[in-house]
């Protein structure tokens, strides 16, 4: 493997190239935590004047495109996608703010116009990202406007957050020292170490040999070029075409499913990964085993490395579809009960087929962590055993639907409700919500009503507990005001509003607020019923016999 690294400063590394990120490529992620530590160590290398080593960029060399009288060499980046885009924002971010006015900074302004957008019929960029649905990276390199239309993607939002954050630690910069430094802190303080590649082959295996150690790869991503390196190392001619066609087309769908949430596909690559191995396991294995067993499986040939990423991709959706699913999502986040749930819906059965298998584990599921209090240490085994066999042995519905139940053995509902119910929201607000919320479908259910999903969604969208509403307020100092019998639900900004009211002041709120449960609470408030202790354990009976009901063996 011929490698000639090159040590460059910034402003070489920009000059005369093209940068590309292919769609079969991560979308960019940095959050603010990583563009904050770029801006720490710009800030240090201004101040100390020393030269600062910032990564390793790998890139894949395409071709040689003439605009003008130059040449511009277009790569595709490999590795270092998330570092240059964000420099690339920042020095957008440097352009805007230089003043025409200054000749030295105005003639820095057009340079660094220049470097971004190149002077020919088409306007290219000097980065092309991906996942750009809205184009919101271009039109900001381009014309400098933040896009903040409310339809853009999570991807999309990040960019837009990315503009933001340059923009400002650009403006505070400017009121303490001159941008020009600023700009010339960038171009000429930082350096990284860039090796470009001709050979589609060597290319991920030096990505893979770079990033073999650290955490700063995801191993996902490792997981994609391994498997491209296993291509170019294997396969020849019109078979390679293919492969590395199939291929990219499979990751597109990954990081286009997974958008931002690095989670979930650390999520699925470790239960693609357990379903990978040959015997039946006890735990769902780590991303680094998962890595190697999918890696394994995937062998020399066509069919077999194919369908490793293509099998990742059908998990990647699967999870999602799970995640997506506000009411199965909150049911637990214990990840080996997810696995059964994400074993369901891989199989594909009939939609009633599917919506009573994935009723029985909701049910069970929730008795055993939420009712039983159960934590991540219990039940692992036969939960994973189940989920193998599920997927492995093509286990027949009928034979999940009876699997399923056994999980709850020991969880019996007389064993859950022998608690005392009088604290229900320290430690316990996620169980909560999603407790209330089938409670409101059955009362909803019994009006013959829809369930309100309109305040219901402002329910999820926030931390459970700036919608918990306490009826007699914490305030009043009662013994039972976190008793299951005085909570309910309310919208955030409803329930941030009523503040320390009382439950007269509160009940005409509660009951225009579109929440079943809540409504009923406000009307039996306003027919002349005080709020008192015997009142709340009057309404903890009634929602522990819809538990019973519900959540029965």
């Amino acid at each position: 493997m011929q490698l000639n690294p090159l040590h460059l400063k910034v402003a070489t590394l920009l000059q005369g190239r093209l940068f590309r990120i292919p769609e079969y490529q991560r979308a960019y992620s940095w959050g603010t935590r990583q563009r904050n530590d770029l801006f720490e160590d710009i800030k240090e290398v201004a101040r100390s004047g020393r030269e600062h080593f910032m990564a390793t960029v790998v890139a894949l060399a395409r071709d040689t495109r003439a605009i003008g009288a130059d040449e511009y060499r277009t790569v595709e980046l490999v590795d270092g996608q998330q570092r240059i885009t964000t420099l690339i924002i920042l020095l957008k971010a440097i352009e805007k703010s230089l003043s025409i006015e200054d000749p030295l900074q105005e003639k820095v302004k057009r340079e660094t116009r220049e470097l971004l957008v190149k002077s020919d019929e088409h306007s290219l960029i000097l980065l092309q990202t991906n996942h750009d649905s809205s184009n919101v990276f271009t039109k900001y390199i381009r014309t400098g406007e933040i896009d903040t239309q409310p339809a853009i993607t999570a991807a999309d939002a990040n960019l837009v957050s990315a503009a933001r954050e340059c923009e400002r630690f650009v403006h505070n910069w400017g009121n303490d020292k001159p941008l020009i430094e600023l700009i010339a802190t960038l171009r000429n303080r930082l350096s990284m170490i860039y090796h470009e590649l001709a050979n589609e082959a060597t290319v991920y295996r030096v990505f893979e040999v770079l990033n073999s150690r650290g955490l700063d790869v995801k191993w996902i991503d490792k997981l994609k070029s391994q498997l491209m390196a296993l291509i170019f190392e294997h396969l020849e001619g019109g078979t390679r075409t293919e492969a590395v066609r199939e291929m990219q087309t499979a990751w597109q769908g990954i990081y286009r499913t997974l958008g931002l949430r690095g989670d979930l596909g650390d999520e699925a690559l470790r239960f693609a990964g357990t379903w990978a191995l040959k015997s039946r396991p006890n735990r769902i294995i780590s991303q680094e085993d998962a890595a190697t067993e999918l890696t394994k499986i995937a062998g020399t040939e066509l069919r077999t490395i194919a369908g490793v990423g293509e099998f990742l991709k059908v998990v990647v959706e699967a999870v999602n579809e799970l995640d997506g699913n506000i009411r199965l999502r909150a049911v637990t986040r214990i990840v080996h009960a997810r696995f059964v749930a994400t074993a369901i819906l891989l199989r594909k059965f009939d939609s009633e087929t599917q919506k009573k298998l994935l009723g029985v584990w909701e049910r069970v599921t929730f008795r055993i962590f939420g009712l039983g209090g159960a934590d991540a240490r219990h039940k692992v085994g036969e939960y994973i055993r189940l989920g193998f066999e599920i997927i492995k042995e093509n286990l027949p519905a009928e034979k999940i639907a009876e699997a399923i139940p056994r999980l709850g053995e020991g969880y019996s509902i007389s064993e859950v409700l022998k608690g005392d119910w009088s604290d229900c929201y320290n430690g316990w607000s996620e169980e909560l919500r999603y407790l209330l919320y089938r409670y409101d479908e059955k009362l909803s259910f019994e009006a013959k009503e829809k369930l309100n999903i309109g305040q219901w969604n402002k329910v999820w969208a926030d931390e459970p507990s700036r919608s918990i509403e306490h009826i007699q307020p914490q305030s009043s100092g009662k013994r039972y005001i976190h008793h299951l019998g005085n909570l309910t639900m309310l919208p955030p900004s409803v329930n941030s509003s009523l503040k320390d009211k009382g439950p007269t002041d509160k009940a005409t709120t509660y009951k225009e607020c579109g929440l079943k449960a809540t409504i009923a609470v406000g009307r039996t408030i306003t027919n002349g019923q005080a709020w008192t202790e015997a009142a709340v354990k009057a309404r903890t009976a009634e929602i522990i016999a819809f538990i019973r009901k519900e959540w029965s063996d």
